[in-house]
């Protein structure tokens, strides 16, 4: 709603260079001020926005500022809301825009709740055609959200503010300072973890958008901004249909599609998550308006004048017409008889048989209404005021009509009936519901004909990593295996590509085996082991890996760790009772360091002990003791 500010702004009533003057105020925000002008070289309404005084100095600021001009000019598309100049005026940036009159789809989910599937498609259908022609354009928005999507007041939907936008092969930085741009309720993991985006980051909160409208609310709330950044990197944004009855499988599908944490798991950009949008929109037929604005309107009628005499007069077949009365016409039948009777008579005959003939031929034949579609209290008022009779046959199963629409009539509509006719109707008990088996496995080919024996299409595939299933055959589906799941719906297929690649760790060697089983079991890999002997690596350690470190793997490969035993013991000779040097040189060729010890001094140098005697690695001193 326009506010009249003409005493308090000092804006209003001003040319702004030379050509946009300015009627009234419409909004205020935290960057610039929009104004309502009339372009006075060609004449037309438009919305200008001023950047605030205070803030004509600041280059960050400017910088964006000029960014949404040059972004907007970039794009031509009904669903943009347009730019037509940008200027400075009085040192104040300015930019003259499209003009829209009606609300932003913020005050529409607050005045409505959440809306209708039909209007929640019919919506998003224009968001995603707004941001697909950005994509295309190689501009990303970053800001998606209801206060920058406005619905009109002749029904159209139109995306503003890219002032956040910025070229998606540029800079992708969401961050400025310390400052996150974006709002918290609709970023994407990765523009809070990493402080980047691309198109499917706008997907993401289109996504959130998405699911705002089908359910009323976001799907994640908290005490601060942040802690709502923390759930989105964390948590899975849940099904539609968890918070809001009535939503079909195909949709919870395309939100929870555009919302995957893993941006790699998301629609590439908004020109593929609109064209299933628009399949799926198709195929339910949930085609519906934009839903109504919070804003009052006036409609001015004119009333016809009526004429009363007019009308009486041509009742009385006219003011210059006499009119016979019944006496005169008998007396007028006394006087003129003979010749005259047996034409009357004649044609009264003739008269007759030309509307009995018309009765037979044609006037006691009707054309059916046509009330497919209709609900059956609408299909039998509309056959009764027809004048047919009707007859409610069984209800059928139909995948084009829902649950408590007509699907069929026999005659059906447009046919040509006798007036009173009995015309059957059969009530739609809306599509045959399935069970999603599980495909877990199987080929895509094999799926695909699977789902079409069940009149269920595959709306696309996306590619994921699998150690269970081989490459290109199917992962499972979305909706998930079990799911309840309508004929002449979709799903997803989850087409594997794969064992996920990883790298082998460079750090095994030497590490407990414990330690580096559990890094490779983290990255996925199997774990084998053998056992070698080794002096120069402690018992329990590894002494190598099959695949060694740093070369490329698989997860679900198996890495062989070659742990050590510790040295190998060999048995200690048994020396006591021989003489010294008889002893060192039997303990030496065993590959041992003899230590002697003597006892007594002048003895016959026999040894009586000899320390340790049970087996021992080679190189291992023993001592022997002689006298």
């Amino acid at each position: 709603m326009l506010m009249d500010t003409k005493l308090s702004d000092p804006l209003v009533g001003r040319l702004i260079d030379g050509r946009y003057a300015i009627e009234a105020f419409i909004a205020h925000g935290g960057m610039a001020s929009v104004y309502l002008a009339t372009d006075t070289r060609l004449e037309r309404r438009v919305a200008v926005k001023i950047l605030h005084a205070h803030l004509a100095e600041d280059r960050e600021t400017l910088a964006r500022f000029e960014r949404e001009a040059r972004a907007a000019a970039r794009l031509s598309n009904p669903s943009v809301v347009a730019v037509y100049d940008q200027g400075i005026d009085g040192g104040r940036p300015f930019l003259v825009m499209e003009y829209v009159p009606g609300a932003n789809l913020r005050q529409v989910i607050r005045d409505r709740g959440r809306l209708g599937i039909g209007e929640a498609l019919t919506v998003m259908d224009h968001v995603l055609a707004a941001l697909a022609a950005a994509h295309s354009a190689g501009l990303i928005h970053r800001d998606v959200k209801p206060e920058n999507v406005l619905l009109t007041t002749d029904g159209r939907v139109k995306v503003a503010d890219f002032g956040l936008a910025r070229a998606i092969a540029g800079s992708t930085v969401t961050t400025t300072g310390s400052v996150l741009l974006g709002t918290a309720a609709y970023l994407a993991p990765e523009q809070f973890e990493h402080g980047t985006a691309d198109a499917r980051s706008d997907v993401y909160s289109a996504g959130v958008v998405f699911f705002e409208l089908l359910t009323g609310s976001t799907p994640f709330e908290g005490d601060s901004a942040y802690a709502v950044l923390h759930r989105h990197a964390n948590e899975d944004i849940p099904a539609p249909s968890t918070r809001a009855s009535g939503i079909p499988p195909q949709v919870d599908a395309l939100v929870t599609w555009a919302t995957s944490r893993d941006p790699q798991q998301r629609p590439a950009d908004a020109g593929e998550l609109h064209a299933s949008l628009i399949d799926v929109r198709d195929r339910l037929g949930m085609h519906a308006a934009v839903p109504a604005l919070p804003v009052a309107t006036t409609t001015r009628l004119s009333d016809p004048a009526s004429h009363p005499s007019d009308v009486t007069q041509a009742l009385a077949g006219g003011a210059g017409d006499s009119v016979t009365t019944p006496a005169a016409g008998i007396r007028l039948l006394r006087r003129r008889r003979g010749p005259w009777i047996a034409s009357l008579v004649a044609v009264v005959v003739f008269v007759a048989a030309a509307v009995l003939g018309w009765y037979f031929a044609v006037g006691r034949y009707t054309h059916a209404p046509r009330v497919v579609g209709k609900s059956q209290a609408d299909a039998t008022a509309t056959l009764r005021h027809a004048g047919l009779h009707v007859r409610l046959g069984p209800a059928i199963h139909s995948i084009k009509y829902p649950a408590g629409e007509v699907a069929s009539e026999t005659p059906s509509g447009g046919a040509r009936v006798s007036n009173g006719e009995t015309v059957t109707i059969s009530v739609s008990l809306g599509p045959i519901h399935h069970t999603l088996p599980s495909y877990h496995g199987q080929s895509v080919s094999e799926v695909t004909n699977a789902l079409k024996d069940l009149h269920i299409s595959v709306s696309s595939q996306h590619d994921v990593y699998s150690t269970s299933v081989s490459k290109g055959h199917v992962v499972g589906t979305l909706p998930h295996a079990g799911s309840d799941v309508a004929e002449g719906s979709s799903v997803v297929l989850r087409v594997s590509r794969g064992p996920a690649p990883v790298r082998i760790p460079t750090d095994l060697n030497g590490a407990p085996e414990q330690n580096a089983s559990a890094e490779l079991t983290a990255l996925g890999l199997r774990v084998a082991t053998v056992q070698h002997y080794s002096s120069a690596v402690p018992n329990g350690s590894v002494i190598s890996s099959h695949p060694g470190g740093g070369q490329a793997a698989h997860q679900g490969d198996t890495v062989t760790l070659v742990v050590s035993k510790g040295p190998r013991l060999v048995p200690v000779p048994e020396v006591t009772g021989q003489s010294l040097g008889n002893a060192i040189r039997t303990l030496k060729s065993a590959g041992f360091n003899p230590k002697p010890n003597q006892f007594a001094p002048g003895g016959p140098g026999t040894v009586f002990r000899e320390t340790p005697t049970t087996p021992q690695p080679r190189g291992t001193s023993i001592e022997i003791d002689y006298y």
